[in-house]
């Protein structure tokens, strides 16, 4: 092999030199050119020797193809070790009878036997050309099943119009298929089991199991009064109003507000304390105070205002008349807190929303009854991803789902020629800041030589992903910065060849 592309390489050249020659014209080369055109030609001849596996690989991938075609039959071939077994029990059953529709691409029925590796469907043609039974030969793991025997059918793929054929394609559930080739453990799989709506149909798991706050998330404190009965009695407070009335003298009579000091000024009595009172203790002491001037003096205190701290604090958090709601905007510091009305700072970095709304309503408490406050994520802080060396456009992406490092890529544009796709290295920081790295090969993924890379990792936050040079693009840059810039920049060096004196000898 390697002799006949020598063959070729030195045919080709000469035509090009016999093609020169014939023109008459002189070519001249500098050294340093000729050094590195020298060099690419011959890297150029390795990487065409290297390109003779691709036929090996198109051969196993072709194999893998007949064998997902091999799972498809009419019903008269038992290729597979459960075909009779189920042809012979199909007639005991019809889809009407499994309860099966076009609509929800799924249906079990305990009428026949065979091994969880086997996926039956039947063709309902009302016209009877294409009835029969059609074999998905798919993987366990691939339609939720245990890998022992089962009684249970199970239809993963309603073949239609929009979805005619199954898809053979690779589980990358396991490690058993990250090895350098994977496309000949392709199987026939439930690829397509929505069609046109598969964008869109899939749930999939949730991101995380419990989501919690970090730096920069935003938040709304939605305010709710509760209008519950109170455990214990009313202790008035400052700005709380009431009315002391005496049937023994009108002249007694008046409204009053708590002072901040926490006392009312009365007639003849002067400063009395009311805060931390409840409605009868504060009647008894005024009870109490007035005998000295009235034998009975009859005195009643009356609530008009109170519980002034929930009304406080309602005022503030009051957005009805610009965004809606009594609520709070809040977004957490680089401290990890947030400041609320009347409780002030609090701690919420790593906590989970019901966390934070158990510590907030505790906080809440302790200082204003009659209120339950409900903490809303608006906005997640942002998390990027950085993409830095030979890729066509480098630089920070945000990170809006699930992000892989061939997804990082895909954002930066795709690689370029002479990147280094064995050695791409992602740095990382961990939750204490330390730093981390690692280095993954891509290059049999992105050639489409391995279907289950296992350099296909999920990024972080803050992941720097370096896609670095190849040897031979640091050879290329080496010589011209240190032959054709460098030596021949400063002392330039050529040679002449004429072809046509060459030809005359």
């Amino acid at each position: 092999m390697y002799r006949t592309l020598a063959r070729v390489f030195r045919t080709w050249t000469l035509s090009g030199a016999l093609q020169r020659a014939a023109g008459g014209t002189a070519r001249t080369f500098g050294a340093g050119r000729a050094l590195l055109a020298t060099v690419a030609l011959g890297l150029l001849c390795v990487g065409v020797c290297s390109a003779w596996r691709g036929p090996a690989l198109s051969a196993a991938r072709d194999a893998a193809q007949a064998r997902c075609k091999d799972a498809t039959f009419n019903g008269q071939s038992d290729s597979l070790p459960s075909a009779r077994a189920f042809t012979a029990s199909y007639a005991a059953f019809t889809t009407r009878d499994a309860g099966f529709t076009a609509a929800n691409g799924c249906f079990t029925t305990q009428d026949v036997s065979f091994t969880t590796e086997d996926v039956w469907r039947r063709d309902d043609d009302e016209s009877g050309q294409n009835g029969g039974v059609r074999l998905a030969y798919a993987a366990g793991p691939a339609i939720g099943l245990a890998g022992q025997a089962s009684k249970q059918l199970v239809l993963c793929q309603a073949l239609g119009p929009a979805a005619p054929c199954n898809i053979c394609a690779v589980d990358c559930a396991n490690c058993s298929h990250l090895r350098r080739r994977g496309w000949e453990n392709a199987r026939a799989i439930a690829w397509q089991a929505f069609a046109q709506g598969e964008y869109v149909g899939h749930a999939r798991t949730a991101h995380v199991s419990e989501y919690r706050l970090r730096v920069d998330d935003e938040l709304d404190v939605i305010y709710r009064l509760t209008r519950q009965e109170m455990s214990a009695p009313y202790r008035l407070s400052v700005g709380d109003e009431i009315r002391v009335e005496s049937f023994a003298d009108a002249e007694l009579n008046r409204d009053l507000i708590v002072q901040p000091d926490g006392n009312i000024t009365l007639r003849l009595l002067g400063q009395i304390r009311a805060a931390g009172r409840t409605v009868p203790q504060l009647r008894d002491e005024l009870e109490e105070a007035y005998k000295k001037y009235y034998k009975v003096p009859a005195i009643t205190v009356t609530p008009l205002r109170v519980n002034m701290k929930l009304e406080d604090l309602m005022a503030a958090v009051d957005r009805r008349s610009g965004m809606g709601g009594q609520t709070q905007a809040v977004r957490v510091t680089p401290e990890g807190t947030i400041a609320l009305p009347v409780i002030g700072s609090v701690m919420v970095q790593g906590l989970t929303l019901p966390e934070l709304q158990e510590e907030l309503n505790q906080r809440y408490r302790a200082r204003v009854e009659g209120v339950e406050v409900i903490p809303i994520l608006v906005k997640r802080a942002p998390r990027y991803v950085y993409v830095l060396g030979e890729v066509y456009n480098p630089g920070r992406y945000e990170m809006t789902g699930p992000t892989t490092i061939l997804q990082a890529i895909s954002m930066a544009g795709s690689w370029k020629v002479g990147a280094h796709l064995r050695q791409i290295v992602v740095f990382r920081r961990g939750d204490d800041w330390r730093l981390m790295a690692t280095m993954v090969n891509l290059d049999a993924a992105l050639h489409g030589r391995q279907p289950c890379p296992p350099g296909e990792i999920w990024l972080s936050d803050s992941d720097v992903v370096i896609v670095p040079k190849s040897p031979i693009l640091k050879a290329d840059e080496f010589i011209e910065m240190v032959f054709t810039r460098g030596i021949y920049g400063v002392l330039p060096l050529s040679a002449t060849l004429n072809f046509s004196k060459l030809s005359s000898l």
